[in-house]
């Protein structure tokens, strides 16, 4: 199934610079547990890919996946193509998604999950690559900063096209509960977790504004707004899985979302900026990591990462985000 779509050409043509061509956007998902099942379902009803392969161990499963999300189709706002594939059908992706791996248990915290996950990893990695991929991995998988780093580790690609989901949830996250305690829309209210996705992260204070008024001048002129209030909204939003998977198990209907989002400024050149999992090569003064930050995302993968100027308390508990990080990951990759 083929769309027509119009291309930047580097030669001019009667188009004005821009050629007619056919080409379909495919995406590879690995992974059709909970959270990757539940990126599918988004990924349909946005109607955000023209093709959609499911990859998973678990083939009946994901075959009933693709059969029910077929049925589902004339209600779609635009066709998707869905079939249960084969690592094959990576060579012709724009992007293959890992939702694949060892789940987050009650009790466990996201870097206990590392080296189970970085010897799935491998494997899995290995397989894509061989089927000649030459795309953009995003990883969803947890600890998603160290395994995003274990994509890139293992596919050999160049750093702007191996993404993690980093701390795009937490920020949505972040973002809903200052929208609901400000009463305010939540998508007027810019406000980044960066970081660890996980028990480092941190809130961005001093670049978080609500219609493009700091929230800390808003806590210093109203006496219904509290600072206290507000702390406790970050422990909110830093333990949210943990309360969420107490409660039923595991945490998928805002991660697959989130990932759709990343995906369709992916393959909508959006240059849109959301907080990814990215690689620090001097940013933020730190080099060979991934890292939730904010980053300006389009076709090509991540265009550029942006650097705010931090609090000297900010900075601190950034650093202090990597040094964690990186003690997880040196007997993993030290080999």
């Amino acid at each position: 199934m083929y769309v027509d779509a119009y291309e930047i050409s580097g030669g001019s043509s009667a188009k004005g610079g821009f050629e007619l061509r056919n080409r379909v956007n495919r995406v590879v998902l690995i992974g059709t547990g909970a959270v990757g099942s539940s990126y599918a379902f988004a990924m349909l009803n946005q109607g955000v890919a023209e093709e959609l392969v499911l990859i998973d161990l678990n083939k009946e499963k994901s075959e009933g996946d693709a059969m029910d999300l077929n049925h589902g189709m004339p209600f779609a706002p635009s066709p998707t193509k869905i079939w249960f594939g084969g690592y094959a059908d990576c060579g012709d992706a724009d992007i293959v998604v890992i939702c694949a791996g060892a789940n987050q248990k009650p009790g466990e915290t996201r870097l206990d999950l590392v080296e189970k996950n970085a010897n799935i990893f491998k494997g899995i990695v290995g397989d894509v690559m061989s089927s000649g991929f030459d795309g953009i991995f995003i990883v969803a998988t947890n600890p998603v900063d160290i395994l995003t780093y274990a994509v890139r580790k293992y596919s050999g690609l160049p750093k702007e096209r191996v993404i993690g989901s980093g701390t795009i949830l937490d920020t949505a996250r972040f973002r809903f509960l200052l929208g609901d305690y400000f009463n305010i829309d939540t998508r007027n209210v810019h406000a980044y977790i960066i970081g660890e996705h996980g028990d480092t992260e941190l809130p961005v204070w001093s670049h978080a504004d609500i219609g493009g008024k700091p929230i800390k001048t808003i806590i210093e002129e109203r006496e219904d707004y509290k600072q206290e209030d507000l702390d406790n909204i970050f422990i909110n939003v830093r333990d949210a899985a943990y309360h969420i998977i107490q409660r039923k198990g595991a945490t998928y209907y805002g991660i697959a979302m989130g990932l759709v989002r990343l995906t369709k400024a992916i393959l909508q050149n959006e240059n849109s900026i959301l907080t990814v999992s990215a690689y620090l090569d001097g940013e933020y003064g730190q080099s060979d990591i991934y890292i939730g930050v904010p980053a300006i995302v389009n076709r090509g993968g991540i265009r550029e990462v942006l650097e705010f100027e931090l609090s000297k308390e900010e900075q601190e508990q950034f650093q202090h985000s990597v040094q964690v990080l990186k003690k997880v990951m040196e007997p993993v990759f030290s080999s």
